[in-house]
């Protein structure tokens, strides 16, 4: 899923995790540039098998904010081996403002970055989101003035002209 930023990919990824879970199928979500770091400690704190097991075992992966950072050697290694053990038997949802055809890029090997592309871009759905930023228009719609709504106080000061008393009773 591509589109520009606030178009609302991690929206409409999270929309469709809450179905799949709603539906009875496991799903992992995670954020790619917090993915990589996670993946570093685990393998230096003894984690790594069982997060590969979380990422590789659920119906639906999602990997959110891919790109644009390129990977480095370490990062192609996890992802190949993630990529690998998921193909075939389970979806993997990709979000990015990047277009697919600059993938190859981040990926940076290019062996590398044919044989994770290869497993992931060729069965595909691809959605391209287009549009406004949702983020823009849910701060316009904010910016609108609510009329302001009397208040006990005000009605009590508009009524005898004196503020009224606020206490203890």
């Amino acid at each position: 899923m591509t589109g520009p930023c606030g178009i609302g990919k991690s929206w409409l990824a999270c929309a469709l995790a809450q179905k799949a879970c709603r539906d009875g199928y496991t799903v992992h979500y995670t954020r790619v540039p917090r993915l990589f770091p996670d993946l570093e400690l685990a393998h230096g704190d003894g984690r790594f098998p069982k997060l590969f097991r979380t990422l590789t075992k659920a119906d639906l992966l999602i990997l959110d904010d891919w790109g644009p950072d390129r990977l480095s050697a370490n990062h192609r290694r996890d992802l190949m081996e993630i990529v690998e053990d998921r193909y075939g038997s389970g979806a993997t949802l990709i979000t990015s403002q990047l277009p697919v055809d600059t993938w190859h890029e981040v990926i940076g090997e290019p062996t590398f970055a044919d044989a994770i592309l290869d497993r992931l871009v060729h069965n595909a759905y691809r959605l391209t989101l287009d549009g406004p930023s949702m983020r823009k228009i849910k701060a316009a719609a904010t910016d609108v003035v609510a009329p302001a709504t009397e208040t006990t106080e005000d009605s009590a000061t508009a009524a005898t002209g004196k503020p009224a008393k606020v206490g203890k009773r």
